[in-house]
């Protein structure tokens, strides 16, 4: 499961308000599916470059693209999946979210609206949407207050 973090816990909501709006959403375009408008997000690439960088990688989904990727390739598509890995994901995430697979996610759900379609947008925007509360349910979870630093309120 993802490292819970601030940064990507507001990309997987702000990818749902994109998603909830309208943004292109097709699930075969590398750039515009499930995990396509997450990299849009996370590195500020559109959904054409994100396409076009995996088009000219190697061949398959973004399940096969993380099976063959590689750290230290500096293929583009390697370069994109790197940095959704420093936001926190992993691989196994990433084949997840490519599927609305995750039995931690989809546990969260109702039981009779754990069976999404990977590629209806409204289901993945409530895959979105519940992996973010999990994430921040376990990033709250981490905080001790009494390890909190608070400023000195400064007098003017």
């Amino acid at each position: 499961m993802a490292q819970p973090s601030t940064f990507l816990i507001e990309a997987l909501h702000k990818t749902a308000d994109k998603l909830t709006k309208g943004v292109p959403y097709q699930w075969g375009h590398m750039g515009s599916c499930n995990c396509g408008n997450l990299a849009q997000e996370i590195t500020q690439l559109s959904k054409a470059e994100i396409h076009e960088y995996a088009l000219q990688t190697r061949f398959g989904d973004w399940s096969e693209q993380t099976s063959e990727f590689c750290p230290t390739s500096n293929l583009p598509m390697d370069i994109v999946i790197s940095e959704m890995l420093n936001a926190g994901l992993t691989r196994t995430d990433l084949k997840h979210l490519e599927k609305l697979s995750d039995k931690q996610v989809l546990k969260r759900l109702p039981a009779n609206n754990r069976y999404l379609i990977h590629n209806k947008r409204d289901d993945v925007v409530k895959y979105l949407r519940t992996w973010a509360d999990l994430l921040e349910e376990q990033l709250l979870e981490k905080i001790n207050i009494k390890n909190v630093v608070v400023p000195a309120k400064v007098l003017v």
